[in-house]
């Protein structure tokens, strides 16, 4: 930066002396006392900024060098290129000398050599994601990475699924893996916008198939269907229905409610279905309410609502399960713990490993016809509450 330029001079003087400025003595000139430097007074001392050397970024031929093989062995080897046989010393020697130089591929070169990303995009749930699913979503991500794909997670919280289709469609993913139970329902639109994108496979995890995406079917009623059955079979005909207040759990708690109804069927019983929130104080009230209810059973979504009820019902006086018996879902550790020990529907979800295969396959053969895949087994598993 320049420093600024001299006042101009007075007419007819070569050059124009500044007045100075009075001191606080009335001197009529002002002393300014040099800056204290480091060696004492009267000297400033002003370190010079030290100058960062940017190290090169290390490419796929200095690891070649290093390792002493081609480059198209270096991409063979850190690419996982199962069509080509490497022997396990060389590949040793490219990881080694990888990670000596803070080499990294380049996610998008590799991709246009490819004609693809490795990319699987995962829309964020919208709901809080309980014990169960949280052990799915961890098993996934690990079993994709090993198939060498980056899971990205996208949030599009207050999109529907065709209107968040567009903004996923932008990341070019190779796949898009969406569990419609948690998140806005992805429609045919939607669909139609991610393949025309070059979106290799949609998969969706729902109660439903959606139109031109693989399927992987999770039917919540054969849920409401088992615990429903299982309080018939011990001789209860008025039985509750909790169906959470929460927004977002209509995917799971409707159809769940619907499977109780087509358990009751010709058998006389009588389905209440029970607004809850999860809070104590919304439990309290429902508690308060269960002698005009009048009911003698009650399924209660799942564990963690179930234990709140529990406990409130106890609260009033009303006993489990000689007055009415609770039943949970999801077969959580904490509802061994209770007393009485919380009887419950045990959930079998497909694995991580199984989902990662059908991505896997989807993204290899874009062109095949979609699968519909069944995958939710339910067990009724009686303990004292129920």
């Amino acid at each position: 930066m320049r420093p600024p330029a001299p006042p101009p001079s007075a007419p007819g003087s070569a050059h124009a002396q500044p007045t100075a400025p009075r001191s606080a003595h009335g001197s009529g000139t002002a002393q300014r006392s040099a800056p204290r430097g480091a060696d004492g007074p009267g000297t400033a001392q002003r370190s010079a900024p030290r100058r960062v050397v940017q190290r090169a970024v290390p490419t796929s031929a200095d690891v070649a060098r290093l390792a002493g093989v081609s480059r198209a062995t270096v991409s063979y080897v850190l690419n996982n290129t199962s069509s080509v046989r490497i022997s396990e010393p060389t590949r040793r020697r490219v990881h080694e000398a990888a990670r000596e130089l803070g080499y990294v591929p380049h996610a998008a070169a590799r991709s246009l050599r490819a004609g693809h990303t490795r990319m699987v995009l995962l829309p964020a749930p919208e709901v809080a994601v309980g014990p169960l699913y949280s052990g799915l979503f961890h098993e996934l991500h690990w079993a994709l990475s090993r198939l060498d794909y980056t899971v990205v997670q996208f949030g599009s919280a207050g999109q529907s699924g065709d209107q968040a289709a567009r903004a996923w469609a932008e990341l070019r993913p190779a796949a898009v893996l969406m569990f419609s139970t948690f998140s806005a329902r992805l429609g045919p639109l939607g669909v139609d916008v991610l393949k025309r994108s070059g979106v290799r496979a949609v998969i969706t995890l729902a109660q439903e198939p959606t139109e031109g995406a693989h399927a992987v079917l999770m039917d919540q009623r054969t849920v409401g269907r088992c615990a429903g059955e299982h309080l018939l079979a011990r001789g209860r005909r008025r039985i509750g229905v909790v169906v959470p207040e929460e927004p977002g759990l209509e995917a799971y708690s409707l159809p769940r409610l619907e499977g109780v109804r087509r358990a009751a069927q010709g058998t006389g019983a009588e389905i209440t279905e029970l607004p809850l929130a999860y809070d104590e104080a919304s439990a309290a009230r429902l508690a308060g309410r269960w002698r005009r209810l009048d009911l003698d059973g009650v399924f209660a979504y799942n564990d963690e609502y179930a234990m709140l009820l529990m406990r409130a019902l106890q609260d009033e006086g009303i006993g489990v399960p000689d007055d009415t018996a609770v039943m949970g879902a999801d077969d959580l550790m904490l509802g061994r713990l209770l007393r009485p020990r919380l009887s419950t529907v045990r959930i079998e979800l497909p694995s991580g490993r199984e989902l990662a295969e059908i991505v896997d396959r989807a993204v290899r053969d874009p062109g095949a016809p979609p699968e519909v895949h069944k995958v939710l087994d339910v067990t009724a598993v009686p303990r004292e509450s129920a």
